[in-house]
């Protein structure tokens, strides 16, 4: 039995600008809003719109996203026919193996999406938090007509150039596509989620792995090879909250807005488009008499007996007394001993940052600096660890990072 759709993630990055971060982890299996990961938002997505046969296309340090999709149960996709599947490089009869680029990672798994003959194929980015209706989208592919539909989202002019741009008319109809250009004639920005005919997109995969000078990639090759065919190509126009969390700065800021639902446009309290986790499994979080909490995402497990002010706590964290953390994100399992201070950082997983010690500090007008300390890394008692500091190995008692 044929599916209508069939949904490709792309969740190999290896997420370089979130450096500490992702040493030992794929960028979409980084932790997000207390009890998430980044890839649940394009999972539940799915699960949401009502795709249920979803291909995870995984590659750098994928282990623990392995893992954590397991059998798909927690989205609802522990299907006998369909389901969610993890689709690592693999050797084949051509000598192929690595992905080589977005497109190569899909030409690779072309089988697989043969399997259920789709009348469309979706391509989604694993490392994006964004709460999108799929089913919209492939609605507005169908109305148009369209062999290719992109979408896309209005940016601000002073910023467009820092996009790939797609120049549409007033119906939506592509006619130019724009690589970060120095003076952009649109601001309209690719999401990176395409939708096209099974079809067409199966063909130019084939093409495109033939041409040796090619980088198989969708942005550099295939989207302007289908410009060049005159191909149907259209922009889908999406309005909802969509943020690439590809830096510290940005990851800082997205989980800064999940404590603001009002004005961010991100709200995961909504039960009617739920984010799915493979949550902890842990008690309730437990605050103590002593302790001071204010406007505070606080998960499973947490045992707060500090201050934590406009803050995201991951199951399991401990903030001893007298510890404070402020304007913060603290991933699962990290320990702030007391009289320990967090400003403007994120604390990775099974931290733990010694009594007394501070890190991070209130930025200057105008500065992103976010101090950041890798998962598994102990701060000394005492240790200062500074705005712009990026924490990778163990801090001695009072040692000075800057």
């Amino acid at each position: 039995m044929a599916k209508e759709i069939v949904a490709m993630l792309l969740a190999g990055g290896q997420g370089s600008r979130l450096y500490g971060l992702t040493k030992k982890l794929a960028k979409p299996a980084v932790p997000f809003g207390g009890k998430y990961r980044i890839i649940d938002f394009p999972l539940s997505n799915c699960v949401n719109s009502g795709i249920d046969t979803v291909g995870v296309l995984t590659q750098y340090q994928p282990l623990v996203l392995n893992e954590y999709i397991g059998n798909g149960q927690p989205w609802d996709l522990d299907r006998l026919y369909g389901g969610v599947h993890v689709l690592p490089p693999y050797q084949q009869a051509s000598g192929s193996d690595w992905y080589k680029g977005t497109a190569n990672a899909i030409y690779q798994n072309l089988s697989f999406i043969e399997r259920y003959d789709p009348k469309y194929v979706i391509i989604l980015s694993g490392d994006q938090i964004c709460k999108q209706d799929y089913s919209d989208f492939l609605r507005f592919h169908k109305e148009k007509e369209a062999e290719f539909s992109v979408a896309v989202m209005e940016v601000p002019w002073d910023e467009a150039s820092r996009f790939g741009l797609m120049v549409a008319d007033e119906d939506g109809r592509i006619s130019e596509f724009q690589e970060k250009p120095k003076e952009p004639k649109s601001n309209l920005a690719s999401m990176g989620i395409y939708i096209f005919n099974w079809d067409i997109m199966k063909k130019y995969l084939t093409e495109d792995e033939a041409d040796p000078e090619s980088e198989n990639d969708f942005g550099n090759n295939i989207i302007p090879n289908l410009l060049k065919d005159k191909r149907r190509m259209f922009a889908y126009r999406f309005s909802g909250y969509w943020k690439d969390v590809g830096t510290i700065s940005s990851l800082w800021e997205a989980n800064m807005e999940v404590l603001d639902p009002e004005n961010s446009g991100i709200n995961l309290f909504d039960d009617d488009w739920k984010i799915y986790s493979r949550n902890s499994g842990m008690p309730g979080h437990h605050i103590s008499s002593d302790a001071v909490v204010e406007d505070c995402m606080i998960t499973d497990g947490c045992k707060i007996s500090g201050t934590v002010k406009h803050s995201i706590l991951f199951p399991g964290v401990i903030v001893e007394k007298g510890a404070s953390v402020e304007n913060s994100v603290v991933m699962g399992g990290s320990v702030i001993k007391a009289g320990a201070t967090i400003t403007h950082s994120i604390i990775a997983e099974n931290v733990e940052i010694g009594s007394g010690a501070k890190v991070g500090e209130v930025p200057s007008d105008g500065v992103k600096a976010v101090a950041t300390v890798s998962s598994g890394i102990k701060v000394g008692p005492g240790a200062v660890v500074g705005p712009n500091a990026m924490v990778e190995a163990d801090v001695k008692d009072g040692e000075n990072i800057e």
